[in-house]
């Protein structure tokens, strides 16, 4: 991996899950890090839910390993957030098992994460 191939400042987030006072449960997104990332579209659809019409796009998310990403659950977690955008992750490969390069299968368009 060449260091001009990532040139995207991303940050990741952790979702955490609190109690408010009544008892229910609140969602926040705490950053985890900031690094640099390579964002490549792979393909989008639209699709129809709620009476609705809604966009989705799949991306190719290249960025150096990190250790978040060595627990699948820990991983389920996070989202990647690019100039405003929000990208779920739906897969974590890391490459060769070498812990050098992780490549992230992420959608953006359907949720918040």
């Amino acid at each position: 991996m060449r260091a001009s191939d990532l040139r995207h400042q991303v940050t990741l987030q952790r979702r955490d899950t609190t109690r408010d006072t009544t008892g229910g449960q609140v969602t926040s997104w705490t950053d985890v890090c900031t690094t640099r990332a390579g964002i490549a579209a792979l393909s989008g659809r639209e699709l129809q839910a709620a009476q609705a019409i809604h966009a989705e796009v799949t991306h190719s998310v290249t960025l150096r390993y990190r250790p978040e990403f060595v627990n699948p659950t820990q991983a389920a977690a996070l989202r990647l957030l690019f100039k405003g955008r929000v990208f779920n992750i739906a897969f974590v490969d890391n490459l060769d098992e070498r812990r050098r390069e992780i490549n992230l299968v992420c959608s953006e368009g359907l949720n918040d994460g």
